[in-house]
């Protein structure tokens, strides 16, 4: 898997934190989280309750982070996001790009445009495959694709990992062509 083969204690930002899925994982492989990005405030309190983040970057709503506050970042060698699913889901208006919370997703490019990390890992509901005839998610895709990523993507179903639920959804990684794999 790319996160222990791409190299030592690679850096992460963790957007749209959640309780910390991708920050558990990525800290188990041996990598450092530098800042994260949750605007729930109870998803934040079991978020710095699960992980210690004494000196890290701490962000709310990221609609309201600064390009200069990215610029002061430094090195970031991946972001993580589990941007907001509703616009997409089946079980939602499925409204996409035209709900606000569906164009959440040009926040991590607006970021990523900035810092160029190596990795971006992406997650997202089975809904986004499909919405809009699979043009929504040929937009992200070409989106990264503008930004100098080659994505790949899989649907994976949680069921299949040994957890009690049947929850389908969608990764991305995007390689950054800047960097050899």
């Amino acid at each position: 898997m790319f996160i222990q083969s791409a190299g030592d204690n690679m850096k992460f930002l963790d957007l749209f934190a959640g309780i910390g899925g991708f920050r558990l994982a990525l800290e188990r492989a041996g990598h450092e989280c530098i800042g994260f990005c949750e605007i729930d405030k109870f998803a934040r309190q079991t978020y710095k309750a699960n992980f210690d983040t004494e000196g890290e970057v701490e962000w709310h709503d990221i609609t309201q982070v600064t390009n200069e506050d990215v610029r002061t970042l430094g090195r970031v060698d991946i972001i993580t996001g589990g941007f907001p699913c509703q616009a997409f889901s089946v079980a939602g208006h499925r409204r996409g790009f035209e709900d606000t919370r569906g164009t959440l997703f040009f926040e991590i490019a607006r970021i990523a445009k900035q810092i160029e990390p190596r990795f971006l890992l992406l997650e997202n509901v089975k809904g986004l495959l499909s919405h809009d005839k699979g043009k929504t998610f040929a937009t992200i895709l070409n989106t990264l694709d503008e930004l100098g990523y080659d994505a790949e993507w899989q649907l994976l179903n949680s069921k299949n990992f040994g957890v009690p639920q049947n929850r389908e959804r969608v990764f991305i990684v995007g390689h950054s062509r800047r960097f050899p794999r």
